[in-house]
């Protein structure tokens, strides 16, 4: 029988959208290229017998938060977020740290002299969160409350190092929110790398930073089982090369990258949209290492054992400079590092009484650098004795990040640089961004493009899959 709908690739995105799909009565079916399904959403025993590590994503705020996502009954099918007692700490040198609290007048007294200048900045956009997030997690359109978009983005416009330090005094406040904005994998200085952490600020309050209990696979478990409810079907070890390679359906979703597109219908894209996806621009790269640990991080500010994920960089200049040199093409001395203790929470993750433990740093698109070395010393500078803790490592750089899975282009998990330029407009300006353009003729109604290189971009949080969904119904399958 010919399908209403093919899903190529089965991270959350065509998750998402075959679940989308599926809920209104369509016959979909998910192809996954892996052995394993998930895409970026997985876990595997990566160090030692007992121990479970995310492959790649681990902490998502977005997944908790996600207008799609909270839609499903994925606690029926076995998804339990764990949340830890903070969201997040951020460390500094004198055994200092400023956390993330649920409570926004609870982060605020981490802050010093700061406190009130925290609320004033965050407390109106967690008000606003139910009323932006629509549109922030969504293609350009004109918000549906114009009011309150207009206050984010007042604010969002400003590089992050700027905002920072224009309505921050203290170290602990400009620290906390560099590394928060340094997830945008963009240069601090840089305009709109605020909106970022502006986001995972408003998300730490309005949904906390969770993870699924067991390890991310859950999260795509809970994703499949349900769509298999809904009477999907998903295919492993089945990789697309050409439109050949498609079972009969009416329309096609790609949850690929741009090269993915042109790798199966480049002969069919008209030149324009051809060139435009061949210039589209990936950015930074990730270097990360899984650690079995024989005991917990024995961290000098105490208060980082109550958050779930720890940022390492000390105070903003620091921070800045390493997200500036991976910019322009360098290891950073002292980079910024992102770090998940999530068995501390999750006693499952790792046999009684040791921990697993993932960290990674930014580094230039498909850098070969190792930097084992300069991501130990930085947990070392603020858990003195971290490395005697060590059973063992894994380590993935932006080679191995992209053999294991090709959507992360030179190792750039987000899909594509998330400037001003290529964040709405991803991957070309159109008016819907993903509906694929096609000449000649093939046995297809449609072709759409739903991963993390459609508006809004990188994160757990299957939007890109949802929309692109309902694109394809407005053009095929309801058209």
């Amino acid at each position: 029988m010919r399908l209403d709908a093919v899903v190529v690739g089965s991270g959350p995105n065509g998750l998402a959208a075959a679940i989308a799909l599926a809920r209104e009565g369509f016959r979909v079916q998910v192809l996954e290229a892996a052995p394993t399904i998930g895409g970026g959403v997985r876990s595997a025993a990566l160090t030692l017998p007992g121990f479970v590590h995310d492959v790649c994503s681990a902490i998502h705020p977005l997944g908790a938060a996600s207008p799609f996502l909270r839609s499903l009954p994925l606690s029926d099918h076995g998804l339990e977020w764990v949340h830890p007692p903070a969201p997040l700490a951020h460390p500094f040198d004198d055994g200092t740290a400023a956390i993330l609290e649920r409570d926004p007048v609870a982060t605020a007294a981490t802050l010093g002299e700061d406190a009130s200048r925290y609320r004033a900045l965050l407390e109106p956009l967690v008000e606003d969160w139910e009323r932006i997030a629509p549109d922030l997690l969504g293609p350009a359109r004109l918000p549906r409350h114009p009011l309150a978009m207009a206050r984010f983005g007042w604010v969002a416009s400003s590089s992050a190092r700027g905002l920072a330090e224009s309505r921050f005094s203290g170290r602990l406040a400009r620290g906390l929110f560099a590394g928060l904005a340094a997830h945008s994998m963009l240069p601090l200085e840089r305009s709109f790398s605020a909106a970022v952490g502006l986001v995972l600020g408003v998300l730490g309050h309005v949904a906390g930073w969770p993870f699924p209990r067991g390890g991310a696979q859950r999260l795509t478990d809970a994703m499949a089982s349900y769509f298999r409810y809904l009477g999907g079907e998903i295919a492993t070890d089945w990789p697309v090369h050409s439109p050949a390679d498609l079972p009969p359906a009416r329309a096609v979703l790609l949850d690929l990258a741009p090269r993915g597109v042109l790798r199966i219908f480049g002969d069919q894209l008209p030149a324009r949209y051809r060139r435009q996806l061949e210039g589209y621009r990936h950015g930074p790269g990730a270097f990360k290492l899984d650690y079995a640990l024989d005991g917990p991080i024995p961290w000098a500010a105490a208060e980082c054992s109550r958050a779930g994920t720890v940022h390492l960089g000390g105070p903003i200049g620091e921070i800045a400079a390493s997200e500036r040199a991976v910019w322009n093409g360098r290891a950073a001395p002292r980079p910024f590092v992102l770090l998940a203790q999530q068995s501390v929470f999750d006693t499952g993750r790792a046999p009684a009484g040791q921990h697993a433990v993932w960290a990674y740093c930014h580094v230039p698109n498909g850098a070969a650098f190792d930097m084992t070395d300069r991501i130990e010393s930085q947990i070392e500078r603020f858990a003195p004795g971290f490395r005697d803790r060590i059973l063992a490592r894994h380590i993935l750089d932006p080679a191995r990040m992209e053999a294991g899975n090709p959507n992360y282009v030179g190792g750039d998990i987000s899909g594509g640089v998330q400037d001003l330029g290529q964040l709405f407009a991803r991957p070309a300006p159109r008016l819907d961004p993903y509906a694929v353009p096609i000449e000649g003729e093939l046995p297809i109604e449609g072709v759409f493009l739903c991963s993390s290189s459609t508006p809004p971009g990188g994160g757990v949080h299957g939007m890109c899959g949802y929309h692109a969904a309902r694109s394809v119904l407005r053009k095929v399958l309801q058209g």
